[in-house]
């Protein structure tokens, strides 16, 4: 009589299963609030239920409304997010893989100082540093210019920290003293081998910065004081500012669906990118 073995299978805590179905709810009921008010006008955010439809659907009208609003000043906004995104965000990967890369598979003078100040700068929240950034910025006259947001977003210590440990287990040592054995310059290599190798983590990089820099609020906020160089979330936060203050316009329906578009390409890239940044994340815990 023969008898088979079932895979072991990680044990079910109900306590865990409860509490990631709580956290679960905690999540999306803002998600959901967010969507269902998006549908709304104005006198129906006012008279029906947060988490039910009101008695009109204006999303597209609202839509249109938020994009117009003001001359239109949303989509300006939207576009210096793209462009803080772009070039800060983008600048900090390629600045991140580049340095983690070299740190990871050079060796040289000082590393482990090198490796101390970064663990130190990791540790250093970025709100305790506008102020300071923004004192230095003011004295060289970098105020409320793109180039305030920019240049602070392309230092990224945590992103240099995940590719140093990721270029560690992801490119090995061999292949490249191979490369070099053909004749390939470093340039080569970093360029033609490692950087094929380094793709999830790049991606994985890369979304981290993506995020960082397009909910970036208290460095714009003390940098710019131009609306026409804010990004969404400064703009956002005047608008609603607007609609609850003194002398409140009717622009909350403006606010909520703003609100949702701002967060719909974060969403879209997350979806997209899922499978590299999830491997990413994981091939740096897995030992080859």
């Amino acid at each position: 009589m023969s008898t088979t073995t079932s895979p072991l299978r990680p044990r079910r805590s109900p306590l865990l299963t409860g509490i990631m179905v709580l956290y679960l709810i905690y999540t999306l009921v803002p998600l959901v609030w967010l969507v269902l008010s998006a549908t709304k006008t104005q006198a129906d955010l006012l008279s029906s239920p947060g988490l039910w439809f009101g008695d009109h659907f204006a999303l597209f009208a609202n839509i249109k409304d938020t994009l117009t609003y003001d001359g239109g000043i949303f989509v300006r906004w939207l576009g210096n997010t793209l462009l803080y995104v772009v070039v800060g965000a983008g600048g900090a990967t390629l600045l991140s893989t580049a340095a983690g890369y070299g740190l990871a598979r050079y060796n040289f003078a000082g590393r482990r100082i090198v490796f101390a100040v970064l663990l130190g700068a990791v540790a250093v929240p970025g709100t305790a540093l506008a102020v300071p950034t923004f004192l230095m910025f003011s004295d060289l006259g970098l105020t409320n210019t793109v180039w305030a947001i920019i240049i602070p977003s392309l230092v990224s210590p945590f992103g240099l920290y995940l590719m140093w440990v990721y270029a560690g287990e992801a490119v090995p040592p061999d292949l490249l003293e191979a490369a070099r054995i053909d004749g390939a310059g470093e340039i080569r290599i970093f360029c033609t081998v490692a950087l094929r190798l380094l793709a999830p983590g790049i991606v994985t990089v890369l979304l981290f910065a993506v995020v960082s820099t397009w909910n970036n609020y208290f460095l714009p906020l003390i940098m710019l004081s131009k609306p026409s160089l804010y990004p969404l979330t400064v703009g956002l936060t005047q608008w609603s500012n607007q609609a609850t203050g003194v002398g409140a316009r009717p622009i909350y329906n403006l606010v909520i669906t703003g609100s949702l578009l701002t967060i719909v390409p974060l969403v879209v890239a997350f979806l997209l990118l899922q499978r590299f940044w999830q491997s990413g994340l994981t091939a740096g815990s897995v030992k080859q």
